[in-house]
């Protein structure tokens, strides 16, 4: 069985910290992004190409390459597992 040697603490931790972290760095992007034309608030309107980018890259790719990890991680233990257990049944029929 895969086990990891992190306290639990620092797992919270770091997951609290990047919902933080995304959470204001969104807003301060909107923020900064946003501009008042005829006394109305419009959102996005002096959108940059650095804002996008950086916003594409931390609410899709992101997740999505963490995901990809995770899931290659989880096939390749359970292959390796599979495989010992293969090996071991080929091995109690001779």
């Amino acid at each position: 069985m895969l086990q990891l040697k992190v306290k639990k603490r620092l797992v919270y931790g770091a997951i609290v910290f990047i919902w933080i972290f995304i959470a204001v760095y969104l807003t301060a992007i909107g923020y900064l992004s946003s501009d008042i034309v005829d006394g109305t608030c419009v959102p996005w309107s002096t959108y940059s190409s650095y804002a996008a980018i950086s916003i594409i890259l931390i609410t899709y790719l992101l997740p999505l390459i963490t995901m990809l990890f995770c899931y290659a991680k989880i096939v390749y233990i359970l292959r390796r597992k599979v495989t010992h257990m293969f090996k071991i049944l080929l091995s109690a029929d001779t």
